[in-house]
């Protein structure tokens, strides 16, 4: 099988994505141990994904949504490829923008009864007083479309007007688009990793997340705890709590019509109710520390290559029954006359996957 990974350098996009060049190459490895023919390609210009297009590729993994060019449009990795008549792991456009907006995905899943926190959007200067605004204190304010916990510290935390004005305005400068403002719930956070197989079935991994005690006293799971990796990560014991998680964060997947896999980040209150935050369909891959691989190993022992292994199941099956290239056509490098300067042939036998729990 031939499969591309494409990445772009992203140390400025805000939208979540695999992570760094290093998370992309320790997917990559994880093919290569597939056994699979694999390049890395690093995109910077539109020369770069036409060459890709010109390839033709069983299988592309797009580690980011998006390439941003100075004064030009964003180009869409999923449109993109879907208008080439490539095959690409992941959601589609349509789907991806539930990621992209927290306040689209809360407002389809609440059009569905999935339960979700109670929430508003808000500029600067467009509530003039606290009894104006539709949700009593404490709340909750963070990017309408941020990734990686950007935005979020301990001004999130709002008690007073005054603080939730102040709060407001910071993000609308930074951001430059409305505030979501939330219900403050003061339970636990959680995330969930879900991977449909191929046979349509959803394998799921719940964990509890765990943020050190921030200078409030509270713990916020922001852009701090997310870079410099102090959040505890833990296994779910409770069966009753367990089933909770999965029945939602299923119910939202499935819900937000998610393709491949995502992860669904859920808060609960403080008498154990579940609640819907936000999806990360392009989720991060960094290893040893990312909450998706880090999930499946936790809840169901999967290790990072079987993680890789598993997510590419479903866009592999889709390779195979498109498939019209000879099998053993071999990928060529845009810049070199032999691609095996870009690919390391080394075939290996996977370990036989743990028994886990599907839906």
């Amino acid at each position: 099988m031939n499969i591309e990974i494409i990445t772009t350098p992203n140390e400025a996009l805000k939208e979540s994505g695999f992570g760094a060049l290093k998370s992309c190459e320790s997917v990559f490895d994880a093919i290569i141990h597939m056994g699979h023919n694999v390049l890395l390609n690093v995109c910077e210009t539109k020369e770069n994904l036409h060459e890709t297009v010109k390839r033709k590729p069983d299988l592309v993994i797009l580690a980011v949504k998006y390439l941003s060019f100075k004064n030009e449009n964003d180009i869409w990795l999923s449109e993109y490829f879907k208008q080439a008549n490539i095959n690409f792991t992941g959601s589609t456009r349509e789907v991806l923008k539930f990621d992209s907006d927290k306040v689209l995905a809360k407002s389809h899943l609440n059009y569905k009864g999935i339960k979700t926190a109670q929430y508003f959007t808000a500029v600067p200067g467009e509530y003039k007083y606290e009894k104006d605004l539709p949700i009593r204190f404490p709340l909750f304010l963070k990017p309408i479309d941020a990734a990686n916990g950007n935005g979020i510290d301990d001004q999130s935390f709002v008690n007073s007007f005054e603080e939730f004005q102040s709060k407001v305005l910071s993000l609308y400068q930074t951001f430059n688009l409305p505030v979501l403002v939330e219900e403050y719930l003061n339970g636990r956070e959680f995330t969930v990793a879900i991977i449909e197989t191929k046979e349509k079935k959803l394998i799921l991994s719940p964990i509890e997340i765990v943020p050190i005690l921030s200078t409030k006293g509270l713990r916020i799971l922001g852009h701090k705890a997310k870079t410099e990796d102090t959040e505890a990560l833990k296994k779910v014991t409770n069966i009753t709590l367990k089933n909770k998680l999965i029945d939602l964060a299923s119910d939202a997947f499935r819900g937000l019509g998610v393709r491949d896999f995502g992860r669904i980040d859920i808060k609960t209150n403080n008498e154990g109710e579940c609640f819907f935050m936000e999806a990360n369909l392009v989720p991060g891959m960094t290893m040893g520390s990312s909450y998706f691989p880090k999930s499946c190993e936790i809840h169901n022992s999967i290790t990072y290559p079987e993680t890789i292994n598993l997510m590419l199941s479903e866009g592999i099956s889709r390779a195979r029954s498109l498939q019209t290239t000879p099998q053993n056509h071999i990928l060529r490098s845009p810049n070199h006359d032999s691609f095996s300067d870009d690919l390391i042939h080394l075939p290996r036998v996977m370990p036989a996957f743990p028994k886990v729990k599907t839906l």
